[in-house]
């Protein structure tokens, strides 16, 4: 019997850990009582079996009210066909999952402001944007819950110190790597910015914005914002919508619409600061900010999805008219 112990519940490479300790046992099995037999594997559907009773075991923990309430580890074990899995998992809420960590480093690219970054390159749009955009297009845009489905934890991290480092084979690297590292790789890039790209002085307007139900003024609000924000995060976000439009066009195919795409990116592009929150939890509790903000975060997301495409010429052009307009 094969245990396995799972600490931070990353159960894309467990998987394929269980795969491995069957097909292991079973190699020794065949050699030790038939040498002189061709060794076949046994249960090679095991670790995706497990998963799949994991992931439905973890899924329903997660909707007990218990469960929520509750910050104590929560022990549990799965078995099946001679494996047993044994994993914690606690409940933690969104607040403090999504909450930024300030970092004053000014090396590699990761929890670095953008600026900071695209001045050091030389570019408008930070290289890590730019290839993982680029690699998911090549040969990801068709897979089945791209941006949704997570990558390997140690893949994304090899990734992320690759593209910190600056290492030179990191196409060769991209190229290798399961899309879904490279999509997690892009999602936590944007996660760990010092400050979403949205920016934390806009949201307040944002969210004031996504709010108007007079259309024409909504329209005026949310270009006007755009055309707030700074150089480097506007010609970031732009390339990323279009790149996102281009992904939901493939709908049929990858089972991913704009309104999941909107989830998936909303709150990661766009969130309250720490003062926000504060001032917020004077009036509710913090889970009920959070539940409410996350919404119109994908709200304010989909909206931009759902809109023509948008010129940072254009955009620009329509800031000088309207600063020089009396």
């Amino acid at each position: 019997m094969t245990e396995i112990l799972v600490s931070d519940v990353n159960l894309n490479s467990v998987c394929e850990r269980l795969e491995q300790h069957c097909c292991v046992d079973q190699n020794q099995h065949n050699q030790s009582s038939q040498p002189q037999t061709p060794v076949h594997k046994r249960h090679t559907n095991t670790g995706a079996k497990l998963w799949g009773r994991v992931r439905s075991k973890l899924l329903r923990q997660k909707l007990d009210p218990q469960t929520v309430q509750s910050k104590n580890w929560h022990m549990d074990v799965i078995e099946m066909n001679g494996i047993k899995v044994e994993f914690s998992m606690k409940f933690t809420s969104r607040d403090l999952s999504l909450k930024r960590t300030p970092s004053k480093k000014q090396s590699g690219v990761f929890g670095v402001k953008i600026n900071v970054v695209t001045k050091r390159e030389r570019s408008k749009v930070p290289y890590i944007v730019r290839q993982c955009i680029e690699e998911v297009e090549k040969r990801g845009i068709d897979e089945v819950g791209i941006y949704r489905i997570s990558g390997v934890a140690t893949d994304i991290q090899a990734l992320k110190t690759a593209f910190d480092a600056n290492t030179k084979d990191i196409l060769v690297m991209l190229s290798d790597m399961d899309i879904n590292a490279i999509a997690g790789t892009l999602k936590l890039y944007f996660r760990e910015l010092p400050e979403p790209l949205l920016t934390d002085r806009l949201y307040p307007a944002f969210m004031e914005g996504i709010a108007l139900s007079d259309p024409a003024a909504k329209e005026n609000c949310m270009m006007h914002l755009l055309r707030s924000l700074p150089d480097p995060n506007l010609m970031t976000f732009l390339p990323l919508l279009e790149h996102l439009k281009r992904v939901a066009e493939k709908e049929p195919i990858n089972k991913m619409s704009l309104h999941n795409l909107g989830t998936v990116f909303g709150p990661t592009l766009l969130r309250p600061s720490e003062a926000e929150i504060t001032k917020g939890q004077q009036i509710t509790s913090a889970s009920d900010i959070w539940s409410h903000d996350v919404m119109a975060q994908v709200q304010v997301l989909l909206y931009y999805l759902q809109h023509p495409p948008i010129s940072f010429a254009e955009l620009k052009r329509n800031t000088l008219y309207f600063s020089t307009d009396v």
